[in-house]
């Protein structure tokens, strides 16, 4: 992984640890992405997200999205936050010190706190607080403030939701390609 323009954002290093990007990862504008962070392949950072590896590392897998105003963070020397591929995570979240396996999803305003785990193709609801420990389990939607199991999601509601990553995933690409353009570095 090399560092290229990746549309605007703001790349850091912290205490000599420079985040480390996938060439066609998007980062918009007034993102901030600082210290020990690996984003793989095809994700996205969208506006004014903040990705802070400073007491801790962040992973971010391939293909997921961090949508606008979110927040991850970890907890110092105890939790790493490691988000898979394929994850989307909506606008406004909070991620903390966290692992939200392969295809998860993090609805808008929600909190995901310490230690927590969401397994693949598990869901935590918009405006919900996932407390600290806790595990969605694959399939489950949860949702409240604590939030607690309300079912199984249907196969219909999960293809829907890996739409949403795919679209995003496509977005991101247009808006790479617009600022690269901008910047006269257009590889394409």
């Amino acid at each position: 992984m090399q560092m290229t323009n990746h549309g605007g954002g703001t790349v850091l290093p912290f205490r000599g640890i420079s985040p480390q990007l996938a060439d066609d990862v998007y980062v918009a504008p007034g993102a901030r992405i600082i210290g020990d962070v690996e984003i793989g392949a095809g994700s996205s950072i969208w506006f004014n997200c903040v990705l802070r590896g400073d007491v801790n590392s962040i992973r971010v897998g391939q293909g997921s999205n961090i949508q606008d105003g979110t927040v991850v963070h970890v907890s110092r020397k105890t939790h790493p936050t490691h988000i898979g591929n394929d994850v989307l995570i909506g606008h406004m979240a909070m991620i903390h010190g966290c692992s939200l396996q392969d295809r998860s999803f993090v609805g808008l305003s929600s909190i995901v706190m310490d230690g927590c785990v969401i397994e693949e193709d598990g869901m935590l609801a918009a405006g919900s607080l996932l407390s600290p420990g806790k595990c969605i389990g694959a399939k489950e939607l949860w949702m409240g403030r604590p939030a607690r199991r309300v079912r199984v999601l249907e196969d219909a509601e999960i293809a829907a939701y890996r739409q949403g990553v795919l679209g995003y995933a496509e977005l991101a690409q247009v808006y790479l390609s617009e600022a690269q353009q901008r910047d006269g570095k257009d590889d394409q």
